[in-house]
């Protein structure tokens, strides 16, 4: 892990990934965008960790891609872009399938592929001050690496419009369209993902991990006989799972299950 981008865990289990460039408003180049897909793969494969957090330092969540790094790969030729462009394009999909449930954090401005790390996380707390922006058409570019995310946050009638116009939005508007999960009072903020991370250690970490890929399995199949036999089978298969078992017998003992963490 470089400087740049930290890793911490709690003794709850709390892992918080940063982007620590506040002097370049946490901008990113190729080396954030490989130490941030080194920290989605050990938080994710670490089976201590329970929740993660993304979150940086100073005015800005980030401002997207960096000036220098859009400047060098200006300079490759297609072959090169498209290498590079595939680093981006793993690292957000490491976030969005990472197997743990993620947070972002979001203070101040979140431009270009900002949006898209926003976008990928399942659960986004911003300070109600925070501006936002798919910025890429105003330098004659496209999102396209976040494109999946972002539309699927938003829509694709909600995108036909910020892909083109490059608005800058509120964060009011940004938790009206389905970015964010809540916008807040900047003091709130920390109370906030406090909140949720609490509600989320009460909760078995097999089901909330497969609640999570539920989720992404069920979204948009039709309701037919496939869907209800494979929905069935899963839920039986939790019913008799050592975690299943003990949540169960927790909640008819009425006690609390063993990984409820005060």
């Amino acid at each position: 892990m470089n400087e740049q981008v930290l890793y911490t865990l709690d003794n709850r289990g709390v892992a918080t990934i940063t982007l620590n460039r506040p002097d370049k408003h946490n901008a990113f180049d190729e080396d954030i965008i490989a130490a941030l897909t080194q920290a989605f793969k050990r938080a994710g494969s670490d089976p201590e960790v329970r929740v993660v957090v993304l979150a940086s330092t100073g005015k800005s969540f980030s401002a997207g891609a960096d000036v220098n790094w859009m400047q060098k790969m200006a300079g490759f030729d297609e072959a090169q872009n498209r290498a590079d462009a595939m680093q981006l394009a793993t690292m957000l999909h490491t976030l969005y399938t990472l197997p743990k449930p993620t947070i972002a954090r979001v203070q101040g401005a979140a431009f270009g592929g900002a949006v898209g790390l926003i976008a990928c996380c399942d659960m986004a707390i911003a300070c109600k001050l925070s501006k936002f922006c798919l910025s890429e058409v105003k330098l004659g570019l496209i999102p396209a690496t976040i494109s999946p995310y972002v539309i699927e946050a938003m829509g694709k009638r909600i995108a036909l419009r910020y892909f083109q116009t490059a608005e800058v939005f509120t964060a009011r508007r940004a938790r009206r369209l389905g970015l964010l999960s809540e916008a807040v009072n900047e003091d709130q903020l920390n109370d906030t993902i406090a909140q949720l991370i609490d509600n989320l250690l009460k909760n078995g970490p097999e089901a909330v991990s497969q609640a999570k890929h539920l989720v992404h399995q069920v979204a948009g199949q039709p309701i037919d006989d496939a869907l209800l036999t494979k929905t069935s089978e899963w839920i039986a298969r939790i019913r008799v799972s050592q975690e299943g078992q003990e949540g169960l017998n927790a909640f008819l003992g009425k006690r609390k299950p063993v990984w409820h963490k005060e």
